[in-house]
């Protein structure tokens, strides 16, 4: 019998999907006045790691994967298709840069992306707290 997200989790995996940091997310959605930077990282972390929680960060990213219809072969295939082009246009800054992408893509690197949690953030937490019980 496959188990059901509790309200905060699905809050969290909302949060994660506007996000993409897991220590924001879990802030969003369990607010820890008094766990410290640490803890609130180990926290997010082990939500991350929870399969349940992987199927449906998932499955929220899924329509928007669709209706774009890029998949991660095509995607590298094409950013190497650029790098190429300008490395024989002798244009390196474009390799550079396209070579650099495909590396984010490719999920090499990590960015860092600062967000104020409110408005649109805060409005799809409550609905999913009101959905969720």
């Amino acid at each position: 019998m496959e188990r059901k997200l509790t309200p905060k989790q699905e809050s969290f995996c909302i949060a994660y999907i506007e996000t993409g940091r897991a220590t924001d997310a879990y802030r969003a959605a369990y607010s820890p006045k008094t766990m410290n930077a640490a803890a609130i990282k180990s926290e997010g972390g082990k939500l991350m790691a929870m399969a349940k929680i992987k199927e449906r960060i998932a499955e929220l990213r899924a329509p928007v994967v669709k209706k774009i219809g890029i998949t991660l072969e095509r995607h590298l295939r094409d950013l190497e298709c650029l790098r190429n082009k300008a490395d024989s246009a002798r244009d390196y800054g474009a390799a550079i840069r396209a070579e650099v992408a495909r590396g984010k893509a490719a999920g090499l690197y990590v960015e860092k992306i600062e967000m104020n949690l409110t408005g649109t953030l805060a409005d799809r937490l409550a609905r999913a707290r009101a959905r969720n019980g």
